[in-house]
């Protein structure tokens, strides 16, 4: 397939976990002139720095992979270039993709199902298109489903990824603009607010028990009176959470 002289060239990285599917990616880009593959890669963190490195204009991304998945690459770059999802997802997340994603490409795929999706990314570049963080956000807990809690955080300190299971979380912290995550003697910067994590978290699990603290209540050791008024609650690491009124009434009931 060929290409208006007018177009530039696209510089596209390819990313999914399986061999095949970047095959199949490989071979429909391979049909368009004005297309260039400037990576390829088998996993989310492998993403992360390529599209770094590399700065491409847009990314084939699977949704779904092991470790760290498509939503929670593009929580951890700071410009997202343009993003064509590369999903199996169930419909209710497909019309999220459709409205705020560049495209997406349900598998499997034809080739001229491909070629409408390029055409898209065409469209998008000529007009400048960008997605800002909040709208990958909602596209996210689109994915993950209403219903499904928060299971792990993606979090990065410099050029290192991690992936923090929730479960490992001793309790989160308020710190203007992040909520800290703490685990033991360790912490990461997380960009959301604690709305989001008391919105997220499993409320069987967690417990917003300060403005400025969510604790695991599995990790809860005792609460302690401080004064009348005022207590803390105490956590398996010695750690001493502030608990405010309306903290300790919700303590009270989840305790009984």
């Amino acid at each position: 397939m060929t290409t208006t002289p007018d177009d530039r060239l696209i510089r596209a990285l390819l990313v999914d976990d399986e061999d095949l599917a970047r095959g199949v990616l490989r071979e429909y880009c391979a049909r368009h002139e004005d297309v260039e593959i400037v990576g390829e890669c088998a996993n989310g963190f492998e993403a992360v720095q390529a599209i770094e490195a590399q700065r491409p204009d847009v990314v084939f991304l699977d949704v779904q992979m092991p470790r760290l998945d498509g939503f929670e690459v593009l929580e951890l770059i700071e410009a997202p270039p343009l993003i064509v999802f590369v999903t199996a997802h169930d419909e209710y997340a497909l019309a999220a993709f459709d409205v705020h994603a560049c495209d997406y490409l349900q598998k499997p795929f034809a080739a001229t199902r491909f070629d409408q999706a390029l055409e898209r990314v065409r469209e998008r570049r000529r007009g400048r298109w960008q997605v800002d963080a909040e709208t990958f956000a909602q596209l996210h807990d689109s994915a993950r489903g209403p219903d499904a809690p928060l299971a792990r955080v993606a979090v990065r300190r410099g050029g290192t990824v991690e992936v923090i299971p929730v479960a490992r979380l001793d309790l989160l912290e308020a710190r203007d603009d992040y909520v800290a995550l703490h685990v033991g003697e360790r912490s990461w910067l997380k960009p959301k607010t604690m709305s989001w994590f008391e919105q997220h978290l499993d409320p069987k699990g967690f417990l917003r028990v300060h403005r400025s603290y969510i604790i695991n209540l599995a990790r809860l050791r005792g609460v302690e009176a401080v004064t009348r008024d005022s207590h803390v609650a105490v956590l398996e690491g010695g750690q001493r959470v502030p608990v405010s009124k309306a903290g300790h009434k919700r303590l009270r009931e989840v305790l009984g």
